[in-house]
């Protein structure tokens, strides 16, 4: 290997490794092994090693109550779990010697904790933590009262130590979590932009549908990435001047956000596309600069992760200049297809779309709009009308509380009367695995079950490989840094590697005997007890929730049209003020929504809902083709600033928002709804289709736009009757309960 060879190298070897270290997994990971070893250090050098596993217990605890933000507010989190820990401690103490008022105080906890999910993630994440060490120190009581008194401030101790290892991690390095957001999201969009010119592809016999569908599911995962690089961008804000990288890191947000509304649009219905331009390079290029633009999503992932500059080669400007030449040379045609202007439309958008990426990284001028919606609760009173406002059966949360409550009653019941001294491994296992849907439920149990055997098999061949306690204790430390860093992304490899903690733990501590088949043993049984109460407690199956969501999904596009409409009447051209924002957010975010729904619904018992799984899947692809034919109205408001939006496209976007409104009251009460009164009363809201030629060509745009969408009305009224008829029979017969 020559000089050369060997820079390169070390070049490849210094990117993979500040890839690695930007990687949120990498990260907590890294911060859980520096807790974890120091309090490894201090137990050994003062010669309190009986001590460790309770800190231990403690650390993790408290590292599952983590969320991404900033020192100030990862500080008040963590005052707010003190609080939580040192009161559950205390309820564990007092109600240890009666197992009846216990078992009280688990339940009210369980159900009282859980429905603080209500108020946000960070919430959501302090409520889990508090109950597993509620479970931890009811755990470590197990060998007499007096010993809870000991256990307890260790573990609370060790949560107040990783706690401050938190704080000053965020405080140090602020900007880590932030680049693996974005590099996340822009590593997204590429795919995306990959399905998406999978679309454009003029082929016969090519199953549009499939690939419709793929890039819909996929599409609701670009959202969480969008929603979760927000979270991460506002946790940072403060009062003061943002920092420069801040700043930046808003930018690269911001164009995100453009680009996924550009990639979103669609301009013309793609069979009608690949059928008039079949003998036409045309489509192969816009598709070749699609896959561009993917690569070059893919390309700035990488640089924001790993703090480098993309490199690129000027084939993505010459792609867009072949494809402007191509439909220049089909426009001299004198017999020119009607779809040429969308055609058109796709290019601008694609070029424009470039444009965006060319300046996502150029250095920050100005100032960046930093009117994010913070949905945190801001006073208490907020905050109990938020809970209050899902205390009711109907609520996925409330529901997923009383299913909690059902399984921990019936676990410690089972605790109890088996007389198991591990029993509340039971418990653990059903608050883990535990999920508001079913599919999710199941496909957690499963990993679980299947880690455990994993992980009790390798913790007995470390035993065996490493008998010192010395490397047994580092190895504990190790597989703990490796459960905190992997439990979000790989459940698997976290519950390997907790198992084979748990059991070098007993090992060091003397009660190693009998622990794998019990801990195997107990983790079936939560499991199964978590899964037939999914399934038989107050299930909520998506069938059940998909109307709703459906509704939701129909009202935020029409009110995404109506800002977009709006701003064209304000002849100021593109303005991202925060309502415009806030209804594109809320538009995809309910049909990311629909869509993850929609995924968790297929993994659901049928329940003779087949037909109407079938129906909501068309739904689906047609609810989201008419998100994008909205998308592109909204994607080119800053090509041309219309002096006035002509009468008649105002009344075709007032007749699409009010079918839009009819079809979602249809949805949300179909027992005031007579499918055939339905049909009738939509039927003479359909606007024609004839093409006023006096129209600008911006005007022409929009009535090309409004027109594509309502032609989806039809379709999407097909799919509302016949989810209305297979629905309305339930709906009658659940009437008397409600």
């Amino acid at each position: 290997m020559n000089y050369f060879s060997l820079i390169g190298l070390d070049e490849r070897l210094r990117r993979t490794r500040q890839r690695t270290q930007n990687h949120e997994g990498y990260t907590r990971g890294a911060r859980a092994l520096v807790a974890l070893t120091c309090v490894l250090i201090f137990d050994w050098l003062s010669q309190r090693q009986g001590e460790l596993m309770p800190v231990l217990l403690g650390v993790i605890a408290s590292a599952l109550t983590e969320t991404d933000d900033n020192w100030r507010g990862r500080l008040r989190a963590q005052l707010i779990t003190m609080v939580a820990f040192t009161l559950v401690a205390l309820a564990v103490w007092v109600t240890l010697p009666w197992p009846a008022l216990l078992f009280a105080v688990l339940l009210l906890s369980a159900f009282t904790l859980t429905m603080l999910g209500a108020l946000g993630e960070r919430y959501r994440a302090i409520a889990f933590g508090a109950m597993v060490l509620f479970i931890y120190s009811a755990l470590a009581a197990q060998t007499g009262h007096s010993h809870v008194s000991t256990s307890t401030p260790l573990m609370l101790a060790g949560a107040v130590w990783y706690g401050l290892v938190s704080v000053l991690w965020s405080a140090v390095m602020p900007q880590a979590p932030v680049r693996h957001r974005l590099s996340k999201l822009y590593a997204l969009l590429g795919q995306y932009l990959h399905l998406k010119a999978q679309l454009l592809e003029p082929v016969r016999e090519v199953d549009l549908a499939e690939r419709r569908m793929a890039l819909v599911l996929h599409n609701a995962r670009v959202v969480d990435a969008l929603n979760a690089t927000k979270e991460s961008l506002f946790s940072r804000l403060s009062q003061g001047q943002p920092p420069t990288w801040l700043l930046m890191s808003m930018q690269q947000y911001l164009a995100a956000q453009d680009i996924h509304e550009r990639a979103s649009s669609s301009h013309e219905d793609y069979q009608v596309l690949s059928a008039a331009f079949f003998h036409s390079d045309a489509l192969y290029r816009c598709q070749r600069v699609l896959t561009l633009l993917g690569e070059q999503a893919f390309r700035l992932a990488i640089a924001i992760r790993a703090r480098t500059v993309p490199v690129h080669h000027g084939a993505t400007a010459r792609a867009i200049e072949d494809l402007h030449a191509a439909i220049h040379h089909l426009g001299e045609w004198q017999g020119a297809h009607r779809s040429l202007p969308a055609l058109k439309a796709v290019s601008n958008n694609l070029t424009a779309m470039a444009r965006v990426f060319a300046g996502a990284l150029k250095p920050f001028e100005g100032s960046v709009d930093q009117s994010l919606l913070d949905r945190q609760p801001g006073t208490l009173r907020e905050a109990w009308t938020r809970i209050r406002a899902q205390l009711q059966v109907r609520s996925p949360l409330f529901r997923h509380a009383t299913r909690l409550v059902v399984s921990l009653a019936v676990g410690f019941c089972i605790m109890q009367v088996s007389n198991d001294p591990h029993g509340y491994w039971i418990l653990l296992t059903i608050l883990f695995v535990s999920q508001q849907q079913y599919a999710a439920t199941l496909t957690r149990l499963m990993q679980r079950t299947m880690g455990t055997a994993l992980g009790l098999s390798l913790g007995w061949a470390l035993i065996q490989l490493f008998p010192t306690p010395l490397m047994q204790s580092a190895l504990i430390v190790a597989l703990g840094a490796v459960f905190l860093g992997s439990r979000h992304t790989r459940y698997l490899l976290a519950t390997v590697a907790v198992s084979a903690l748990l059991l070098l733990s007993f090992h060091q501590m003397g009660m190693g005997q009998g622990v794998i088949p019990t801990r195997l043993l107990d983790t079936v049984v939560g499991s199964v007890i978590a899964g037939l109460a999914a399934w038989l407690v107050l299930p909520n199956w998506q069938l059940r929730q998909w109307p709703g969501l459906a509704a939701r999904a129909l009202r935020t596009q029409a009110i995404y049209l109506h800002e977009i409409l709006a701003q064209y009447q304000a002849q100021a051209g593109k303005q991202d003020n925060l309502s415009y924002r806030l209804a594109r957010r809320n538009a995809h975010n309910a049909d990311a929504a629909l869509s993850s729904a929609y995924s968790a619904m297929l993994k659901e018992p049928s329940r003779g809902g087949s037909a109407q799984k079938e129906a909501s899947g068309l739904f689906l692809i047609h609810s989201h083709t008419l998100l994008n034919y909205i998308s592109a109205i909204g994607a080119h408001r800053d090509e041309v600033v219309l002096r006035h939006v002509d009468a008649g496209l105002l009344a075709t976007a007032e007749t699409l928002q009010r079918q839009l409104d009819v079809l979602a009251l249809a949805l949300e009460r179909p027992q005031d709804v007579s499918p055939d009164a339905l049909a009738k009363d939509m039927q003479p809201q359909v606007a024609g289709d004839q093409y006023p030629g006096e129209l600008g060509v911006m005007q022409r745009l929009l009535h090309t736009q409004l027109q594509l969408a309502l032609r989806l009305v039809p379709s999407l009224l097909a799919q509302v009757t016949q989810m209305v008829k297979l629905r309305l029979p339930a709906v009658l017969q659940m009437q008397p309960t409600l």
